[in-house]
């Protein structure tokens, strides 16, 4: 199979079909209203085996569906039909490199109003190569954004919803524009919620602590898959509890993670070093241990993993 360099199908009405066909109107509610949810998936070429492993697509595809829930779009889809989906299309594809994958579910309807009920609900998928998504992966500099996480009660922080997403946009294009790689969003109560679109962790005297689902962060798998990580393979304690702005000045590592961020280190915060101001040593063997995971070469995880290309049977 040949490399590819861009996207080339999506699953589209129910189909698989050229990308050029895979249109919408400009009516479409959901493009005037916000109104959908979408996931973020990774692929993980391994050269040696010659295949492309998916990261968890049960886990991503049951938070799809729940996701869509909230805003009461209806799929008619369990999460293995969904991956048997996502494997298709990537086969049909036949990337030979790492890859991102983003399903979508929406309001297809033409229509103006602001409502979600009463209105036809959609589905599509698409995947491209994606490398890294913050360049500074073992040294970010962040800081604290201005902008305050969106509520519970305002709009669902625990989906990934659409219209959600400006938030995220405000938050992470003042961070840039001021010379940061990322930047640390507040809740409305003062205390740490998670990055623009990803999830944080501190480590402090042998301690890892996350903010809890409940401070309005994205009930994120690969968040999830660390905590298993940090307990069972390094035996680091995890805690999920509220986080003051000023604790992480006194944090000995942090770290955000999440589908496109993966995992990152970050050193500095706006003037202040965190820790010695370099990866520190719990990050770097959890940043290791994740990457072999993804791509298949460590067993025991093989599970959280669905291989794309099926073996040949030899007659």
């Amino acid at each position: 199979m040949a490399q590819k360099n861009q996207t080339n199908y999506a699953f589209f009405n129910g189909q698989i079909v050229p990308i050029e066909e895979a249109k919408v109107s400009v009516m479409t509610h959901s493009f005037n209203y916000g109104t959908g949810v979408f996931g973020g998936l990774r692929g993980y070429w391994n050269a040696d085996e010659e295949q492309l492993f998916i990261f968890r697509p049960h886990d991503h595809f049951k938070r799809f569906i729940q996701s869509a829930a909230l805003i009461r779009i209806e799929l008619r889809y369990t999460p293995e039909e969904l991956t048997h989906i996502l494997t298709e299309l990537l086969r049909t594809e036949g990337w030979r490199e790492n890859v991102y994958i983003r399903p979508l579910a929406y309001k297809a309807t033409e229509l103006i109003g602001v409502k979600l009920h009463d209105l036809d609900d959609a589905v599509t998928i698409f995947s491209l190569p994606f490398g890294k998504y913050v360049e500074n992966e073992e040294g970010a500099h962040v800081c604290f954004s201005a902008w305050r996480r969106v509520d519970d009660n305002a709009i669902p922080a625990r989906g990934k919803i659409i219209g959600a997403y400006a938030n995220s946009a405000l938050i992470k294009t003042d961070a840039v524009l001021s010379g940061y790689d990322e930047a640390i969003v507040l809740n409305e109560d003062g205390h740490i919620s998670e990055m623009s679109a990803a999830n944080i962790f501190i480590i402090r005297d042998g301690v890892a602590i996350t903010p809890p689902v409940t401070s309005n962060v994205l009930e994120g798998i690969v968040r999830r898959s660390l905590m298993q990580l940090l307990t069972d393979e390094l035996h680091v304690p995890v805690v999920e509890r509220e986080i003051d702005r000023t604790e992480l000045y006194l944090a000995d590592e942090v770290f955000m993670c999440g589908t496109g961020v993966q995992l990152a280190a970050i050193t500095r915060v706006e003037h202040r070093a965190i820790g010695n101001g370099k990866l520190g040593s719990t990050t770097r063997q959890l940043r290791e241990l994740f990457f072999q995971i993804v791509s298949g070469r460590v067993p025991k995880y093989r599970g959280w993993l669905t291989p794309v290309y099926v073996a040949e049977v030899v007659q």
